[in-house]
């Protein structure tokens, strides 16, 4: 019986002294600014936006570049096919003739003058050609006289002798296989083709 009270004062005692302060302290909790916290995210929040911006406007650059680049290729490469094109008209002669005919002919030439001008890497071949009448040996030296008839036209006006190249078919490539007068005249020509310098060529202004 006495053990019991003993145990049961012990046990009051030791209510006593926790309620006195004499059990450990409890631990102190630092306050909350949740002003701070905010700041913090919407900071965090504006640079994530600012980077996404950032790459938002360099991937548009770039797609904006690239579509520059392509437009100018795609002019570049239809100008160069104009080019050639202009480069490679032909020019036409009189029956048993070597000499450029003033207009037509001339105004051929001299367009070629100016884009030979405008791309000095260009190099040219000439090639003369006739209708089916008068001998092989006749036929392939007036070819021959007629492509340099057409060099010499743009030699003399200051395209270097180098650039260009001729030679004769005579009568073997005709254009129209017919015999008269209409076939005649389409075969009697120099033709041009371009055998250098000719991957990306340009017009001169205002043509």
């Amino acid at each position: 019986m006495k053990t019991k009270f003993a145990v049961i004062l012990g046990m009051a005692a030791m209510v006593v002294a926790a309620a006195c302060g004499g059990g450990q302290p409890e631990p102190v909790v630092p306050a909350i600014d949740s002003t701070a916290i905010r700041d913090s995210i919407a900071r965090a929040e504006a640079r994530r936006r600012a980077y996404e911006d950032s790459v938002a406007r360099a991937r548009a650059e770039t797609e904006r570049l690239a579509r520059e680049r392509a437009e100018a290729e795609r002019l570049a490469a239809a100008m160069t096919a104009e080019v050639r094109t202009m480069l490679g008209t032909m020019v036409n002669f009189d029956y048993d003739k070597s000499a450029i005919r003033m207009g037509p002919d001339t105004d051929v030439l001299q367009r070629k003058l100016s884009l030979l001008q405008a791309n000095p890497e260009v190099m040219l071949e000439i090639v003369g050609h006739c209708d089916e009448r008068g001998s092989d040996e006749y036929n392939m030296a007036l070819g021959m006289r007629r492509a340099t008839a057409s060099k010499k036209w743009l030699t003399d006006r200051g395209i270097a002798d180098g650039r260009i190249t001729v030679r004769s078919m005579g009568e073997e490539q005709p254009m129209n296989p017919a015999s008269n007068e209409d076939a005649w005249a389409q075969n009697r020509r120099d033709e041009f083709r371009v055998t250098a310098g000719g991957d990306r060529l340009v017009k001169p202004a205002g043509m």
